[in-house]
């Protein structure tokens, strides 16, 4: 086995074991030496954190959302029936070749009573970054395994994209990453938690 795959796996084991915290399975004491174990030459992960903002980047390359189904569920992601027909409208408009800066706001960022959805987007604003393509659910999803969004210090991801003029029972959704593998949607007016991550667009 090369050197390269066995730090590929000690990167994922680090992931496994930081959501075992998050989703309260284990202690962190319980995990800490294994993790320093784990640090030694562990490879950069493909995020960058800067004052509680993770920033990557994805390419788009045309994929429908009718395909962007088949392509994720091929791959062992859950695409839920919300998101079914967030994908099969006409508001989604794949692009082609397009790279997209991402920055997401991790839900520390907020007081617990100021992590609301038009707090989020007004903080965006302040700091220029501007509502995604709603395709990003869908890249963010096949980057990212729900073990590597825990060692973002996440529970999820929710992309901060327009509202869609589709019927659903509740009001207002956000395509999200998260829970179990799943491409899901979440409520827009809610007050969020404080690991959930929030992603807009970097202009």
């Amino acid at each position: 086995m090369s050197n390269g795959n066995i730090l590929e796996r000690l990167w994922k084991l680090e992931a496994t074991a930081n959501k075992l915290v998050l989703d309260g399975k284990r202690t962190p004491e319980s995990l800490c030496s294994l993790l320093q174990e784990f640090n030694v030459n562990r490879p950069e992960p493909p995020w960058r954190e800067e004052h509680d903002i993770i920033y990557f980047s994805v390419t788009s390359d045309g994929t429908t959302g009718v395909k962007w189904i088949a392509r994720l569920e091929s791959k062992d992601f859950h695409v839920s029936d919300e998101a079914v027909r967030m994908l099969c409208s006409t508001d989604f408009k794949p692009t082609s070749g397009v790279t997209t800066k991402v920055a997401v706001f991790k839900g520390s960022l907020f007081g617990d009573r100021n992590r609301i959805t038009s707090k989020i987007r007004s903080r965006a604003e302040a700091c220029r970054f501007v509502k995604p393509n709603t395709e990003l659910a869908c890249l963010i999803r096949e980057k990212f395994s729900d073990e590597e969004i825990a060692m973002m210090g996440l529970r999820l991801i929710s992309v901060m994209h327009e509202h869609f003029k589709i019927y659903l029972p509740s009001g207002r959704y956000q395509l999200c990453v998260g829970h179990h593998n799943w491409l899901s949607v979440c409520e827009s007016e809610r007050e969020w938690y404080r690991n959930d991550g929030f992603a807009f667009a970097v202009p």
